[in-house]
């Protein structure tokens, strides 16, 4: 049986899982947690590889209506893998490691950020930013369309 604090980092674990699988983290998130899973065995990598590409396949096909359900039973489904992946390991100062790596892994997902995601075009923030602009130049933190920074060119004089 986990502690109730190993519980609720399983819980998060599959939270995290289920909010990275549809941003732009997914891809370096998904292997951060295969490789979890297959930590004392490496063999165990490409199974863990596939059940999360099927948890974002899922997440990705799922129409607005359904969202919530399968987000729910995603959720539920790697909050037990994470729980028994912890209860399965019976010394208890591997099993502290354990969750210490699982602790490191979900502070670099965007559960474990605050929240903190971005998708395309846009920008999110976890800490504090500073953007700057030099003369002749544009800040921005995101530019959606085009930005010209020259001076407009003036018009000729006419003669006559």
């Amino acid at each position: 049986m986990l502690t109730e604090a190993l519980a609720a980092l399983a819980a998060a674990g599959g939270a995290a899982v289920v909010q990275a699988a549809v941003t732009d983290a997914w891809t370096g998130t998904r292997a951060r947690v295969a490789g979890w899973f297959g930590r004392s065995d490496g063999t165990r990598v490409p199974g863990e590889l596939e059940l999360l590409d099927e948890t974002a396949r899922l997440l990705g096909e799922a129409v607005p209506e359904q969202l919530t359900e399968v987000t729910a039973r995603q959720e539920a489904l790697w909050r037990a893998r994470f729980e028994a992946a912890l209860a399965a390991v019976q010394d208890a100062a591997q099993r502290e490691r354990a969750a210490e790596e699982l602790r490191a892994l979900l502070a670099g997902t965007p559960s474990g950020d605050g929240g903190v995601s971005s998708g395309d075009g846009s920008l999110s923030v976890g800490g504090d930013v500073e953007i700057r602009s030099m003369p002749g130049s544009i800040a921005a933190g995101v530019i959606n369309g085009g930005a010209v920074i020259n001076s407009p060119t003036r018009p000729e004089r006419t003669q006559g």
